[in-house]
């Protein structure tokens, strides 16, 4: 099965879903060492994912789209949040082609290989430093490793993110306001990394 328009807008609007559904957990979270409003925001970006998906128009490809979303969510007030997600979700189209609307599983490797890309370029945070790039580096290497359908891969993203994600409690914050608890951080998940594992997983089970 092929990644087309029909099926990717369904699969947005699946991870928006499960965004909204965890915004207070998020800021549970968030507010042991943060702000206390990653699920805030989170809810934010996602409701915006939902009006942007709904007015979808049909002369526009997923490149064109996902920049067009990405751009949009960096405005989001509140935090970094905006900025991080807005460069994830319009990373994904950075190495598409225009006017590509179907994708295999070589575009769907393409797709989160630009995502990593675009991040990379805007954090050095690493495996272990306690953000969403614990979640969104596993997720990407899974991606590039797995060899099956559109839908193995997705699924290896979506657990490898969501164990990444767990493996945050181990580690001790090294960027945001987090970093000042320091050791006292170890046990708590970062908010990110968790919101992260939860857009991933939409996406994988958007995937009908």
């Amino acid at each position: 099965m092929v990644l087309d328009k029909k099926v990717f807008a369904n699969m947005l609007m699946q991870a928006a879903e499960y965004m909204q559904a965890k915004t207070e957990y998020l800021s549970e979270i968030d507010s042991r060492f943060g702000d206390g409003d990653h699920g805030i925001t989170i809810g934010k970006i996602a409701a915006l994912m939902q009006e942007k998906v709904s007015q979808w128009e049909e002369n526009q490809d997923i490149k064109s789209f996902l920049d067009d979303l990405g751009m949009a969510i960096m405005e989001v007030r509140g935090g970094s949040a905006g900025p991080l997600y807005g460069t994830l979700i319009g990373g994904l189209g950075v190495d598409l082609e225009d006017g590509e609307n179907m994708l295999d599983a070589d575009g769907v490797k393409r797709m989160f290989a630009g995502c990593l890309s675009e991040m990379e370029d805007i954090t050095t945070a690493k495996v272990g430093d306690k953000t969403m790039m614990d979640a969104l580096i596993p997720a990407v290497e899974a991606v590039q490793k797995t060899n099956g359908t559109v839908k193995d891969i997705l699924e290896a993203a979506a657990k490898a993110a969501e164990s990444g994600a767990k493996d945050s409690e181990k580690y001790v914050s090294k960027f945001g306001r987090a970093r000042s608890y320091k050791e006292q951080t170890i046990g708590t998940p970062d908010a990110g990394a968790v919101s992260t594992s939860i857009f991933i997983r939409g996406l994988a089970d958007g995937m009908k």
